[in-house]
């Protein structure tokens, strides 16, 4: 990140959650609350600029979006009826799930983690948006890269003895190989039943296409931003990592198996993208 500001990635991504629920349907993922959430993501500003959201990488940008944070949250619900009481959102940025709860998660404890400038700046607009901080959720600030996730949290009451589910989209990246692998050793180090879910960016040579023209974009879009790429694996890479670290089930969301399960029977151009794909984990 620049100095003194929060990331400039969450607000591209916060732009193109609202572009999905404007002009997208049937919707992938339901978010009434991106719509004017800040003002870059207002109605009026996505329809100013529909033709720009209409472009190819656009689209592809918006179903990534929109199909993680579905997908992330498909998995919530199961590891819910499992009695998993606790949510961990890393690199939480303008991230709605703490004000429009479902049933299932009123009586969890929920953790938004996020640099110390972004949830500050984050925080300001929830409440310039008239959306109190919900009494079950926890503000946590951390930088990754100088403090062990497991730290912050126990500032905040986590409960390491208790199952949670961990969700980490559009971080990795982001990251240091070291502070990668730190955060899903924490994840590891938690109860039967915890689970994580994390995106990860496969390298160049593992695409192509269109698919190779976003990854290029979006390493030049963000290194502008002073947010540059760190680290991207292989899916071969992310299932050794796991299971050395003491995984015991581990699911990788292939672009296939997204197209099969989100995609299948639209007549848009959304379609399961390549360059950014999930991976579930469970203890």
């Amino acid at each position: 990140m620049l100095a003194d500001q929060p990331s400039r990635s969450m607000i591209f991504t916060a732009m193109r959650r609202a572009a999905h629920q404007l002009l997208d349907h049937p919707r992938l993922f339901e978010d009434p609350l991106a719509v004017g959430l800040i003002p870059e993501a207002s109605e009026r500003a996505v329809l100013a600029t529909v033709d720009e959201h209409r472009a190819p990488l656009s689209i592809l940008f918006r179903a990534l979006f929109a199909y993680r944070s579905r997908f992330a949250e498909d998995r919530l619900a199961e590891a819910a009826f499992r009695g998993v009481r606790q949510y961990v959102v890393v690199g939480a940025g303008l991230d709605t799930f703490a004000w429009r709860q479902p049933s299932f998660a009123r009586d969890m404890r929920i953790f938004y983690v996020d640099h110390p400038r972004s949830l500050a700046w984050t925080t300001a607009q929830f409440r310039r948006r008239g959306l109190p901080t919900p009494p079950n959720l926890s503000l946590v600030a951390a930088d990754l890269e100088a403090q062990e996730l497991a730290i912050g949290l126990d500032e905040h009451g986590f409960e390491r003895e208790t199952g949670a589910f961990c969700s980490v989209l559009g971080v990795t990246q982001y990251l240091s190989r070291e502070a990668v692998e730190a955060l899903l050793s924490f994840a590891a180090s938690l109860p039967t039943q915890s689970e994580i879910v994390f995106s990860f960016v496969p390298p160049d040579d593992e695409l192509e296409g269109e698919e190779l023209t976003a990854a290029i974009h979006s390493v030049k879009l963000t290194e502008a931003m002073g947010e540059p790429w760190r680290t991207r694996l292989r899916p071969s890479e992310a299932f050794d990592l796991l299971t050395r670290l003491g995984f015991g089930e581990v699911f990788h969301l292939t672009p296939k198996r997204a197209q099969q399960r989100y995609f299948a029977g639209r007549d848009d151009m959304l379609r399961a993208p390549r360059f950014e794909q999930l991976i579930a984990a469970t203890i």
